[in-house]
């Protein structure tokens, strides 16, 4: 938790490489999952498009060419307004470019309303890397890690012994995410491990600029969906972004107030809607204790 210049950090639980059991240490690398998008493809975005070097409404084919269709744009990627048709068969079978051409050549359908869907940050990662000519490694190393630095961030996977176990099936380090395993340092939308200390400077790069309040705008076009760029919002102060190994990152920039909220709880078993409904629970109790 953040709150100002105060910090208070708490470690809880176990650690089960199993069947070895070890009480949690701090300083771990944490599978950010989609808390990745925000933390890469969208902070990179933020900063570029709020500098005019990347138009908002620009189609995205204008910035990646082999994209197969000429409507979607940018805006739309960031706000989940797309009408991109994620479904790929026999997906988790693909090796890394019969994934990437699947990829590009999903359909796009007439709704757009907001669906969250990882293709579309994986879409802009594209855009990304296309624009620079770089994998997105590289980008998020010198336009976000850098300039906060973050020296404890990157694409997994990552030295089993400084990592927490994401997925009791999967070695520590090894992304839970299968499509961002295929796709590795070219993935948009998941793959990156953090720390909470590296996490802590994040957050706290968003509260030095009073630049970034014009994340609290509405960028979706869909009206019944209020949604900043990339983040969304947990009441009308909180921007929000949560990943599905039980992540979630939280800022009122007007407070300079967070929370950083690291988990693997997926680690033994998958009751995910359970966890929703107690995760909606335990961030409504953090933005309740900040009053």
């Amino acid at each position: 938790m953040i709150d100002g210049a105060n910090l208070k950090r708490y470690v809880f639980g176990d650690e089960r490489k199993l069947p070895k059991i070890e009480t949690l240490q701090s300083g771990k690398l944490w599978d950010l999952a989609s808390v990745s998008k925000v933390v890469g493809v969208g902070a990179v975005l933020i900063d570029e498009i709020l500098s005019k070097n990347i138009d908002l409404d620009q189609k995205l084919y204008f910035y990646l060419p082999v994209w197969n269709e000429k409507t979607v744009t940018i805006r739309q990627l960031l706000t989940h307004t797309s009408g991109i048709d994620p479904f790929i068969k026999d997906r988790n079978e693909m090796e890394f470019d019969e994934l990437k051409q699947s990829l590009l050549k999903l359909t796009v359908t007439d709704d757009k309303a907001f669906h969250y869907s990882d293709v579309n940050f994986i879409l802009l990662g594209f855009a990304l890397e296309e624009i620079y000519q770089k994998s997105l490694q590289e980008i998020f190393a010198e336009k976000v890690f850098l300039k906060r630095q973050m020296k404890q961030t990157d694409f997994g996977p990552i030295a089993e012994e400084k990592a927490v176990v994401s997925f009791h099936e999967l070695t520590a380090g090894i992304v839970h995410d299968p499509k961002a395993r295929v796709l590795g340092q070219h993935c948009g939308s998941a793959g990156l491990f953090s720390s909470l200390d590296d996490m802590v400077k994040f957050v706290q790069f968003y509260f030095e600029d009073g630049e970034y309040l014009k994340l609290y705008k509405n960028y979706s076009p869909d009206l019944n969906r209020r949604r900043s760029l990339g983040w969304g919002f947990q009441t009308t102060d909180w921007l929000i972004h949560t990943g599905y190994t039980g992540t979630f990152v939280m800022m009122n920039l007007h407070l300079r107030q967070a929370v950083i909220f690291m988990s693997n709880r997926v680690h033994l078993k998958d009751e995910r809607q359970k966890w929703i409904d107690d995760r909606d629970l335990l961030i409504n109790d953090f933005i309740q204790s900040f009053k």
